[in-house]
């Protein structure tokens, strides 16, 4: 019998070591799992890298992972906005990496590491400094720039309802990038706002199907990282 329920937050994301590359969902904090963040910080992996949209924002999710120091580098798109003291204030002091990525980019970065694909061409960022170092190339009279697939050793996303095998359905603007960050990552960990009955999920509304799913949590908004 396939189960993939996890009975914590802490026991889905016990054996995240040190050094590791992680996607983690979110959109601002639109989908981002911030408790399963939490449960990572209090479960003390660091060196980490960080796949996010932004930088995180005030000091909760990605910016606390940012503010205890777990963190070598972030990889996003938008690296700064009003709310992201923490990313600036270790930025500007030169105890992060920044690796700066179009949105478009990044989304299909990801996409393309889980459709086995090992890179694309795009016309995004030709002849800025985010092209500098790539391979470019002349197609039919237009230049692009290749982008490698992007891979993670985990991915922590965030889901409206999911089944024990791991079939996820998402709520609204809370889906984001999770999709491609599901199919990105060796071991993909959800937390689920509701767990349902196998069967209960109409298949036609699952965006993440269970092969892309190695971990599932139950974790409703009040619920500790315990």
């Amino acid at each position: 019998m396939i189960n993939k329920v996890c009975a914590t937050l802490s026991d889905a994301v016990s054996d995240i070591q040190d050094g590791s590359t992680l996607l983690i969902g979110g959109f601002g904090l639109a989908g981002m799992p911030v408790e399963l963040i939490d449960a990572l910080l209090e479960q003390g992996a660091s060196n980490l890298t960080l796949v996010n949209n932004n930088a995180g924002n005030g000091d909760t999710g990605v910016a606390a992972l940012l503010k205890h120091g777990r963190v070598r580098k972030v990889i996003c798109s938008f690296p700064r906005q009003v709310d992201s003291y923490v990313f600036d204030g270790l930025y500007r002091a030169g105890k992060i990496e920044l690796e700066l990525v179009p949105q478009g980019t990044l989304a299909e970065r990801m996409r393309a590491a889980g459709a086995g694909i090992g890179g694309f061409f795009t016309p995004t960022a030709y002849g800025t400094q985010l092209a500098q170092g790539k391979e470019t190339r002349e197609i039919d009279g237009k230049h692009y720039v290749f982008e490698k697939a992007l891979h993670a050793d985990y991915a922590l996303i965030k889901a409206y309802r999911g089944d024990r095998w791991g079939n996820l359905v998402y709520r609204k603007s809370a889906r984001n990038f999770t999709p491609v960050m599901a199919s990105a990552a060796t071991c993909t960990i959800a937390q689920v706002q509701e767990l349902v009955p196998l069967g209960a999920l109409d298949p036609e509304a699952i965006v993440t199907p269970s092969i892309f799913v190695h971990r599932i949590v139950e974790c409703h908004a009040s619920q500790e990282a315990a």
